[in-house]
């Protein structure tokens, strides 16, 4: 299966992997608008704005929305994240041209009624409380703050309450004027897709809109601190983040298969060691996660207020360790993984899309598959060891929620890695 990439005289993007033997397809349009795309008083407004997506164009209605896509069997969703907001469906292959059609009527086209905004800012104050209710969820926000503090990239999507409470739509249009141009946009489809005959129909809907340039984003930079919140819970939610490579650096698969070395699975390192051996939790994990420009190792585990010490401790002790004794046959094992998840996701025209779209922002191009494989197979353990090594002695931050009054801080364990 090989991409196709057209772009319009406007910078507008439209890139496409048919798949043979399937029966539907997945379209979006990705917009290089999101929480780091936000000044620090709009913090949280491109997340408002993919829920007033669904609210209502100048052609259909919030319920005609939903219909027009449900009653062909299909579904309509969008997320944001830290550099992208996504507008997606799933569809057969018949109505691809339809759910083209809605997902560009909700970006060229909203109404962002008052009334409907008051309604939906509610619903986003709701989020924003379930998610300081739900602590292994709000503590990797914590962590995303302390790793990047006073920075776009630090900032949580959902953005705080104050600032929700205040958007108004001439915010909401503000942000669309400056960042949903063109040439902000992809148009990304996997599937039983036809490339020339959305290219066709996208030229008929975006070919007239004009550029307004990419906005410039303030380069993430890590700067680790602590972030300590005391709440009576059952237990201490301990969540621990180091710099680590962005997709354009040369050792981001090393980095990718360290952390599934290390917490990647009920075979890794910290799970064998913390869970298995000690019981010391129910929940433990590490992952390297990547973005355009920055990255971070993160390991989350939750325990008993008795039991952070030995938990933080263990931690420390594993991830010095690796920088030693890291074996063939794990970073081997971890090879398998990277791979296996990768390449089972492309068997979704969801998360092929997503994968067109994401590299398309990030390269310029679309890297083939075996393009990856093989930079991961390239991988060795000594590469593996040496990156190890050099993390435990760059900087970290440290995210702790529950009953941690006596836990180790950061400071501990900045000591601890040094001895």
């Amino acid at each position: 299966m090989t991409s196709r990439l057209t772009t319009l005289p406007n910078g507008f993007r439209i890139v496409t992997e048919a798949m043979p033997g399937l029966q539907s397809a997945s379209v979006g349009i990705w917009v290089t608008a999101g929480g780091r795309h936000e000044r620090a008083e709009q913090n949280g407004i491109a997340h408002f704005l993919e829920h007033m997506a669904f609210k209502g164009t100048k052609t259909r209605s919030s319920l005609q929305i939903a219909e027009a896509i449900e009653d062909v069997g299909g579904y309509i969703n969008a997320y944001t994240s830290r550099e992208m907001t996504a507008y997606y469906a799933r569809v057969l292959a018949g109505d691809v041209a339809l759910a083209v059609d809605v997902i560009s009527d909700i970006l060229l086209n909203p109404v962002l009624d008052p009334a409907e905004i008051e309604v939906e800012r509610h619903v986003i104050l709701q989020e924003i409380g379930q998610a300081l209710d739900t602590p292994d969820d709000i503590i990797f926000d914590w962590l995303q703050e302390a790793s990047y503090p006073d920075q776009p990239f630090g900032r949580s999507i959902l953005g705080p309450a104050e600032r929700v409470s205040s958007f108004t739509r001439a915010d909401l249009s503000g942000f669309v004027a400056d960042h949903y141009s063109p040439d902000n946009m992809i148009l990304s489809a996997a599937g039983a897709v036809d490339h020339d005959a959305i290219v066709a129909q996208a030229e008929a809907l975006f070919g007239a809109r004009k550029p307004a340039g990419q906005a410039l984003i303030q380069p993430a930079r890590f700067q680790g601190s602590e972030r300590r919140e005391v709440k009576a819970l059952e237990q201490v939610h301990f969540a621990l983040s180091f710099d680590a490579p962005g997709y354009r650096a040369p050792d981001v698969y090393t980095a990718q298969i360290y952390g599934m070395a290390m917490g990647g699975g009920m075979s890794s390192r910290l799970f064998q060691k913390i869970r298995e051996e000690r019981g010391l939790c129910y929940s433990i994990f590490a992952q390297s996660g990547a973005y355009e420009d920055a990255g971070q190792i993160t390991i989350y585990a939750g325990t008993s207020e008795a039991e952070i010490g030995d938990l933080t401790q263990l931690t420390i002790d594993e991830l010095k360790r690796a920088s030693g004794d890291m074996t063939e046959a794990e970073v081997a094992r971890a090879r398998a993984q990277l791979k296996a998840g990768m390449l089972m996701g492309l068997e979704s025209p969801s998360s092929r899309a997503e994968r067109l779209a994401r590299l398309l922002s990030i390269w310029g191009r679309v890297p083939g598959a075996e393009e990856a494989v093989e930079k991961i197979d390239a991988v060795t353990v000594e590469g593996v060891r040496a990156y190890a090594e050099v993390m435990v002695q760059s900087d970290a931050a440290l995210a702790l929620y529950g009953p941690v009054t006596q836990a180790p801080g950061l400071e501990d364990i900045r000591a601890g890695l040094a001895a």
